[in-house]
């Protein structure tokens, strides 16, 4: 199983494992529950605040969740946790699959294949919900991998509520198959872009797990 070099630097609280780059959301939503809680026994107003802050934290350290990972064996594995959305040839021969991660998803993304990263591009855009067309316009973090199977082409694109995109990774970085490289905050799309002659083994529809389901066939 590959070794995130990202791993030693993961938030934690609690002994749960968190995203890198979780705290700025997740710090105060747990400090404001944990403080209404204290203050519920003596405050009614405490009490009212404490309920739906105590929900909020608890969904948040859900959604900012990062698993450990059995790496699957393949030349191609998903980069993210969601459903394929579409799987379209494009003009050049590569083909393009289009994975949409819900709110209930782990949003870590991972390295499809092992390679270098040659470049990382932040282009600004909409934030148009992640399942309709238009979010090809939406703000996104554009990487390029060069890997046995040449240059390799992912975009993490940002959803209705994902306003920040988190790369873990600068260019230049060698990266193993499965490593986290970045993150996206609520709900978003992974598009990647194989070289012609990849066979898909998935289909629209499926459920694909970041470092574990196999993108591609023999």
């Amino acid at each position: 199983m590959p070794h995130s070099k990202t791993s030693a630097s993961r938030d934690s609280l609690a002994g749960v494992r968190l995203a890198r780059g979780a705290s700025p959301w997740l710090l105060p939503t747990v400090a404001t529950a944990a403080v209404s809680l204290v203050r519920a026994r003596r405050s009614g107003a405490a009490k009212a605040v404490a309920v739906p802050a105590t929900a909020l934290a608890a969904g948040m350290l859900w959604f900012f969740r990062d698993p450990e990972r059995e790496i699957a064996r393949g030349r191609v594995i998903s980069p993210a946790d969601g459903v394929v959305q579409s799987i379209m040839p494009w003009k050049d021969g590569r083909t393009r699959v289009a994975i949409f991660m819900s709110p209930l998803n782990v949003h870590v993304n991972r390295a499809p294949l092992a390679g270098t990263v040659t470049s990382v591009e932040h282009v600004p855009g909409g934030f148009v919900p992640a399942f309709n067309k238009e979010s090809e316009n939406n703000e996104r973090v554009v990487w390029h991998f060069d890997t046995e199977l040449g240059d390799i082409e992912m975009i993490q694109i940002a959803g209705a509520v994902a306003r920040r995109i988190v790369p873990y990774l600068p260019e230049g970085t060698k990266v193993e198959q499965g490593e986290r490289i970045g993150l996206i905050r609520f709900g978003s799309r992974v598009d990647l872009y194989l070289p012609e002659g990849v066979e898909i083994d998935v289909e629209v529809g499926q459920k694909t797990v970041a470092g574990v389901t196999r993108i591609d066939r023999d």
